[in-house]
């Protein structure tokens, strides 16, 4: 279908609807996933927490942080009421952690626009913080019946590869169209809309994976248009691709010997960007800066450590610790410096990242703060 419009699109899935949605449902139920804590529940605030949850992130990772989310905050008053920093510091390792901050936003608005009830329609679901068209989708179609396709990774490439559309997925027009496809295929009953949706998840996460897809027991084997070139791997196009780039920085440690125990100095980053809103060790962008903070002979005493390479979707860092211990002479003298740098005149130059402020953390509590997953490592081995 390379020459496909977008009408012809729409008729072919409208064709093949009745036997599509019978056999996904029929399969999911059969054969699908039913071991996830997410799929025993028509809860909204569960299934919300755990699609943010799952947004660029494995089911293996997600499983032991949505438990222990649940946990802490059972319900979505509970998370609403939190701190952020504590919700930062519970997401710490997952990434991504502007998702952290919207869902915070996002269970306050629930509490206060909506009496801590989620609404019932993915139109509605879209006006919260951080809920996207796909999301709205997933928890209108789980737990409110509503006739509605989601659209994420796995739903495009399964849809693209059965119904043979072909046109670049990086162009929003033809998105749109593959999501107007979508709405086709849906099942006529709303009672099928939650094994269907969670078999369009399953067939994409077990069966028609990226490469080398299990099209043999696939339950549209014999209905996939892509299957019939022996090319599926071929779908979807996409031929914009993301840019990458490095990022270069160096990590001053600061370890200061306190009478209550010993404390590092750790920064906050600012409410966007990478790791935003969360606390680091502080950045400088080369040695010279480090050494034009600390002064001699406080930087001819720094210890060097391995550098890290720290893998983002769009960024590989590089980050060089250097680490100093101080006594408490060293960091009363130090301390006033560090804290210059986050005032409102104070200078930022020796770093392209500007934080917040900053203070001294005491080694033993650092898992109640909200650490990016590279800093926890390097404090907590």
């Amino acid at each position: 279908m390379s020459t496909a419009s977008a009408p012809e699109l729409q008729q072919a899935a409208q064709q093949r609807q009745p036997v599509l949605a019978e056999r996904l449902v029929a399969w999911q139920r059969l054969e699908g996933r039913h071991h996830l804590p997410w799929q025993q529940t028509r809860d909204p605030y569960r299934v919300w927490l755990s699609e943010i949850m799952l947004q660029q992130t494995q089911v293996s990772t997600v499983l032991a942080y949505y438990e222990r989310f649940l946990q802490r905050f059972p319900a979505v008053a509970d998370l609403a009421a939190a701190p952020l920093d504590e919700v930062l510091a519970m997401w710490s390792g997952l990434g991504y952690y502007s998702r952290a901050r919207n869902l915070h936003r996002c269970a306050q608005a629930v509490v206060a626009e909506h009496g801590g009830r989620f609404p019932d329609n993915a139109d509605a679901l879209q006006t919260l913080p951080g809920i996207g068209p796909s999301t709205a989708a997933a928890v209108a179609a789980f737990c409110f019946g509503q006739r509605i396709s989601i659209m994420d990774g796995n739903v495009k490439r399964v849809l693209a590869r059965v119904l043979g559309w072909e046109a670049d997925l990086s162009v929003a027009a033809h998105e749109r169209a593959l999501w107007q496809a979508a709405q086709a295929v849906l099942p006529e009953r709303t009672e099928d809309m939650p094994s269907y949706t969670q078999g369009l998840m399953d067939l994409g996460a077990t069966l028609c994976t990226p490469r080398k897809p299990a099209c043999l027991t696939c339950p549209w084997t014999e209905l996939c248009v892509a299957r019939t070139t022996d090319e599926p791997e071929r779908l979807p196009v996409k031929k914009r691709k993301l840019k990458r780039s490095t990022r270069e920085h160096w990590w001053l440690w600061l370890v200061r010997q306190a009478p209550d125990g010993e404390q590092v100095w750790l920064e906050q980053l600012p409410d966007t960007g990478v790791w935003a809103g969360l606390w680091t060790l502080p950045l400088l962008d080369d040695e010279a800066a480090m050494a034009a903070l600390l002064g001699e002979p406080l930087a001819g005493a720094l210890e060097l450590q391995p550098r890290l390479k720290h893998v983002l979707t769009h960024l590989d860092w590089w980050l060089h610790p250097r680490r100093l211990v101080l006594d408490e002479a060293q960091a009363a003298v130090l301390t006033p410096t560090l804290q210059a740098r986050h005032d409102a005149a104070g200078s930022q130059a020796a770093s392209s990242i500007v934080t917040q402020q900053g203070r001294w953390v005491q080694v033993a509590n650092l898992a109640a703060w909200g650490l990016p997953a590279p800093v926890r490592k390097l404090l907590q081995p």
